[in-house]
């Protein structure tokens, strides 16, 4: 593994304990400040798409306050390059009562100084809302 892989490897790593901390400014630190955010849900191919780092602060304060139980236990990690996946289950319970146990991944761009360009998140669920 290279010394770039590696490093992203473990900016991967601490923006998801940022991330079951419920630590909006922690994920954020390893953003770009014009990073994205392909969200699961949302409109098709893409999802929702959330641009910018004041955006993105809005939908992790707005997805933590509706679902405040929120937790990942991470699988894996891996990185190759400015490329990394993240591979874990998500569970919680959402406002409307539904309960989260989802198998997911995020796929992860980062620039040359080991900033989050795009973050493009999968999970797999049984539902009928997109």
């Amino acid at each position: 593994m290279t010394d770039n892989s590696e490093r992203n490897r473990q900016i991967v790593e601490e923006i998801c304990e940022a991330f079951n901390q419920h630590d909006a400014e922690g994920v954020l630190a390893h953003f770009r400040d014009d990073g994205v955010w392909l969200l699961s849900r949302g409109a098709p191919p893409d999802g929702a798409t959330v641009k910018g780092k004041q955006a993105i602060r809005e939908m992790l304060h707005q997805r933590f306050a509706q679902i405040p139980d929120m937790a990942w236990e991470i699988h894996t990690h891996w990185a190759g390059g400015n490329h990394a996946c993240s591979e874990w289950t998500v569970t919680g319970t959402e406002a409307n009562g539904n309960k989260l146990n989802w198998l997911g991944c995020d796929l992860w761009l980062m620039d040359d100084d080991g900033k989050v360009m795009k973050k493009d998140t999968y999970w797999k669920y049984a539902g009928g809302e997109s």
